[in-house]
Formats: structure tokens, sequence, C-alpha cells
């Protein structure tokens, strides 16, 4: 043989065993491949079973739901929520107008009159005051004037800040009662008064 044909024998030696060292490494790819993918079981048959419609509610009881309150009243009371995060109300008793003749008693009389007139200042400050004025004029000079006030409401989740004497014959009480309650309150409210003119 001459030296083309053994240089071609060579080559070709080198070819032949670089294809066949080819497929190899692809086999052995495919095989790692394979070993990772898990086979998977042919799904199981599935049953939808068909659920009957939900019935309508009758219209009796969409009539018991509470009315909202109307828009006009509801942007009445808005401002104020705005312009506060807290509330205070403070109330005020004298212990020796208090009716009982032990002055421990008095004490504890005139504590539970300051927390209820605190809780009063509370309620005029989240719903009003209702007033009534009259003046009678006779003559051209006024011969009465006379004012009577109301307030009404429900308060929850005030706040006992404090019970603090004042001087020797007064205690004062604090109350505080957050924001966001007091929109609670208000729609509570209006839904009683909505319910109560029907």
């Amino acid at each position: 043989m001459n030296k083309m044909s053994k240089c071609t024998m060579v080559s070709l030696a080198v070819l032949i065993s670089a294809c066949q060292s080819i497929p190899s490494v692809a086999v052995a790819d495919n095989a790692s491949a394979k070993a990772e993918v898990k086979p998977v079981d042919p799904p199981a048959e599935v049953r939808v079973e068909a659920k009957p419609e939900p019935k309508p509610e009758p219209k009796a009881e969409a009539k018991a739901e509470a009315p909202k309150p109307a828009p006009d009243a509801v942007s009445m009371i808005t401002p104020m929520i705005e312009r506060q995060q807290t509330i205070r109300g403070t109330g005020y008793a004298v212990i020796s107008t208090q009716n009982h003749k032990n002055g421990a008693q008095q004490r504890l009389m005139a504590i539970r009159a300051s927390k209820l007139d605190a809780y009063r200042a509370l309620t005029e400050q989240v719903y009003g005051q209702q007033l009534d004025a009259t003046t009678t004029v006779a003559e051209m000079m006024i011969t009465s004037d006379t004012f009577r006030t109301r307030v009404q409401g429900i308060i929850y989740g005030a706040v006992l800040e404090s019970i603090t004497p004042i001087g020797d014959d007064t205690y004062e009480t604090t109350l505080s009662l957050d924001g966001r309650v007091v929109n609670d309150l208000r729609v509570l409210y209006l839904h009683q008064l909505a319910a109560r003119n029907r």
C-alpha cells in the first residue's frame, strides 16, 4: 500500500471510531433522560355527577334585610370621621349631692354618675342632640325662653381612660371611642330608625 492509502485508512478509522462514539453518547443521554422520566399510569375514569341547581330563595326573606340609610343622611355624618381618629367624652359628678348617707357609697355613686355623663358626651358627639326651643314674646318683650334637648343613640366599644377626683367633691371620667367604630354605630342607628319608621 502506498502512503496515500495508509492515510486514508487511518482517517477512515478515526471517522468510524468517532461515529461509533457519538451514538453511544446520545444513547447514554437518552438513557439518563428515560431514567428521570417516570411512566404515568393511564388516567382513571372520572365520573362527574350532575348537582341540582340551587333553588332561588323566597322573596319574603329579601324583605327581612335592613334597609340602607338614605345617601344624604350618610353624607351628613361622614366629615367628622375624616377629621378625628378618636373622639373623647368627659363626664362630671358631685359627691355630696348623691342620695346616700354613707360617704364611701356617695363616692361610688358619683363615679357611676360621672361615667354615665361621659357616655352622654360621647353620644352627643356621635349622633348629635335633638334641640327643642320655645320663645314667647308679649308686648314686644320676651316673657319666656325655654330649651329642651334630647340625646338618643347606642354606644359600644368605648374605652375608659381615666377616673380622676377633682378637688374634694367632684369626679371626672374620660371615655374614648375609636373613629372606625363611630361609623358602624351611626349606620346601625340609622338602620334601627328606618326599621322603626316602617
